[in-house]
């Protein structure tokens, strides 16, 4: 069974019509999670208690797909991992 990782993660963005953040640093990593509906969870609780703040963005990155190796034109792949 392959494993599936996800990141979720999210803070302040310059504009909220767009994915840059003000500041890398502050950044709010909330966690990595074994399965998608987890990090959904996560995801959903981190944007509700923001969601009066339209410049706070939380996102769900799909990490299994950046460790894939076998696929051509990965990230690593393009690294030379």
């Amino acid at each position: 069974m392959t494993q599936r990782l996800h990141l979720v993660f999210g803070g302040d963005l310059i504009d909220p019509s767009e994915t840059v953040f003000k500041d890398v640093n502050d950044i709010h990593i909330v966690g990595m999670f074994a399965d998608y509906d987890s990090a959904h969870k996560a995801w959903k609780a981190e944007a509700q208690r923001t969601v009066d703040n339209a410049h706070t963005r939380y996102f769900i990155a799909h990490i299994h797909r950046l460790l894939d190796e076998e696929q051509p034109g990965s990230a690593t792949a393009a690294l030379g991992a």
